[in-house]
């Protein structure tokens, strides 16, 4: 049930972080920008954890999803601004 809840935030998380932090270099799809919302959700989770914010068998909140997503997602930006900006 905790990958499932992951997941769902990871969800909602990634549509509020498009809101948030939109851009030129962002992902356009809803597709992909819910699923760059449920990596960041899942990266949230994991450095809770490891940081010991969140226990073992605790997910992410909803607050930190969307940390994580925009996180993700500003990191997206950088790499797709930087093979868009080279010529071939």
């Amino acid at each position: 049930m905790s990958i499932l809840w992951t997941i769902i935030i990871g969800f909602v998380a990634g549509l509020i972080a498009k809101w948030i932090m939109p851009g030129p270099n962002e992902p356009s799809g809803f597709i992909m920008t819910t699923i760059l919302g449920i990596v960041g959700a899942v990266v949230a989770t994991y450095l809770g954890q490891a940081l010991g914010w969140y226990r073992a068998d605790e997910g992410a909140g909803f607050i930190g999803a969307i940390v994580g997503a925009i996180v993700v997602l500003f990191i997206y930006g950088l790499i797709v601004g930087r093979r868009s900006s080279t010529t071939y």
